[in-house]
């Protein structure tokens, strides 16, 4: 097995996992919503396990094939310049926005419980977490589309694909 098929792979599994992981958080909050602070509460329990366990190690295997594949060409295609930058714009949001705001989120939750409803600071935090995790769409098919049918962008010199 050559090292480019190995790493494909790779990419599926880490797509896979961080791809799925996301729906499962949306999926989640869909079906359980916020209606009070004890299904909020446990909701982000999950949500922040899900992303230790699924999330965060699939986007790792997307970013670790991604660099050793980027270093096994002499010529970068432009293709892949672009998916990179779709996964630097994927690995700043999980890593600056989001995964700091999943234990903010399960605390406001959680000081929530005695009051048996979410707080406002709450409500205005899973907002926040909504618009971040929306900016992730157009990338993250975008990086998806790259990998997948590598197209020829702009004038690339040869290479060796």
């Amino acid at each position: 097995m050559s090292l480019r098929k190995f790493l494909n792979f790779i990419q599926e599994i880490g797509t896979i996992m961080y791809v799925g992981g996301i729906l499962s958080h949306i999926v989640i909050g869909i079906i359980l919503g916020h209606s009070d602070a004890s299904t909020a509460y446990h909701v982000y329990i999950y949500k922040n396990q899900s992303a230790d366990i699924l999330i965060l190690p699939g986007l790792a295997l997307k970013i670790i094939s991604d660099l050793i594949l980027y270093f096994q060409f002499e010529t970068k295609p432009n293709w892949l310049k672009a998916k990179m930058l779709m996964t630097a714009f994927l690995a700043t949001n999980a890593f600056i926005f989001l995964v700091p705001m999943m234990p903010e989120l399960q605390l406001l939750a959680e000081q929530s419980l005695p009051a048996g409803q979410v707080s406002q600071a709450f409500i205005d935090k899973v907002e926040i977490e909504k618009m971040i995790g929306m900016s992730n769409i157009i990338p993250l098919i975008l990086e998806m589309l790259l990998g997948s049918f590598k197209p020829k962008l702009g004038k690339e010199k040869l290479q060796n694909n």
